[in-house]
């Protein structure tokens, strides 16, 4: 099992991000922590878990004493002696001790949100840091020790050029960081950037898309790190093991405000109101909202869309109920292998995933 905690307060809410999220406002943040702690404790089939991820909203912003409380909270509440533990960091919210104390509390991966070393692009994106904090960040987590070090990029954002993105990429690089993620960006709905594009104030172009997706491929495993998921990259043995496990099917369980679970067949999502959920979990003890039931070819559907972005492949017994002639078209087309039983999708194929997805379920 892995397990998800949503902190949703960040400074500012950034336009392009559709995740449940809002500055701290009067929120009791002593009264939030508390509510993760209980449902934690509440929840069931937790004596197996591999990886604690804390993402956000922005975890990192939380006070010292907050989440020195949170963490001994949720130490006491599940079995995370073993466990990798992801923490989620803004450049901008932390320096030399707070990075040693998150070291302390039991963090051994930090995922830092940089998105861009162009400063008008950071501009666009509405992050509250800056270049130069951004590189900072990476050496104070060294100072500290910190085992394991990813930093999130994005590609295709308004007004940033290719040779912004090269810019981006290379100093990445020489941070030596052990994991980038190079996304591209999507317009999501409930965001300022979606409102703009439909207005026409900005513009998706296929080709931007593909020429910054093949930067990123060609520079960074040229520089070392394989591409073992489509917009993930790893040193050897250095690949995100919380995505692994979701892209495998692993159970799951979310804890906080909108976190979603699936454990067996079952999923639900909590409610996605801060308030609403300190209520919830002080009232009833857990905030279990949409349940539902994933049937079989609900299952096998995930599956196809998760496995086939990864280098592992997606197992062609998934594909007993593809369209005839489905899978020979992607093989014709020389956009994937079949080795071992299993689908790769190789070259072109890689970039077009998510269609290649819909076109084999």
């Amino acid at each position: 099992m892995i397990v998800y905690v949503h902190i949703p307060f960040c400074h500012r809410i950034c336009p392009y991000c559709s995740f449940y999220k809002h500055t701290p406002g009067d929120t009791d943040i002593r009264a939030f922590i508390q509510a993760v702690i209980t449902e934690a404790k509440n929840s069931k089939n937790t004596e197996d878990i591999t990886s604690l991820y804390l993402g956000g909203g922005t975890p990192s912003m939380l006070s010292p004493s907050h989440l020195t409380e949170l963490f001994e909270g949720l130490h006491s509440a599940l079995p995370l002696a073993d466990t990798h533990i992801t923490l989620e960091a803004n450049p901008a919210t932390f320096g030399d001790s707070k990075a040693a104390l998150f070291k302390s509390l039991g963090v051994n991966r930090t995922s830092l949100g940089i998105q861009s070393f162009s400063p008008h692009v950071l501009k666009t994106l509405g992050r509250e840091h800056n270049p130069e904090q951004a590189a900072d960040a990476v050496h104070t987590l060294r100072r500290a020790h910190m085992e394991e070090i990813n930093i999130d990029l994005m590609f295709a954002i308004p007004g940033q050029s290719e040779a912004d993105w090269q810019h981006t990429l290379e100093t990445a690089i020489a941070l030596d960081p052990d994991h980038i993620s190079a996304y591209n960006l999507t317009y999501e709905e409930d965001t300022e950037f979606i409102d703009r594009l439909t207005q026409g104030q900005y513009r998706e172009s296929e080709d931007t898309n593909a020429n910054m997706f093949t930067m990123a491929d060609k520079l960074l495993t040229g520089a070392g790190y394989k591409h073992y998921e489509t917009s993930n990259y790893a040193k050897p043995a250095k690949e995100s093991q919380h995505n692994l496990g979701y892209w495998r099917g692993t159970d799951y369980l979310g804890i906080g405000p909108s976190a979603v679970s699936t454990i067996g067949k079952n999923r639900w999502r909590n409610l996605a109101d801060t308030a609403g959920y300190i209520h919830a979990i002080d009232r009833i003890g857990h905030a279990k909202r949409e349940e539902e039931l994933i049937d079989d070819d609900a299952y096998r559907i995930e599956r196809i869309a998760l496995l086939l972005r990864t280098t592992e492949g997606l197992p062609i017994q998934y594909l007993s109920q593809s369209p005839a002639g489905a899978l020979d078209e992607i093989l014709s087309n020389h956009l994937g292998d079949v080795h071992d039983n299993h689908l790769r999708l190789k070259g072109d194929g890689r970039m077009l995933v998510d269609a290649l997805a819909e076109r084999l379920v």
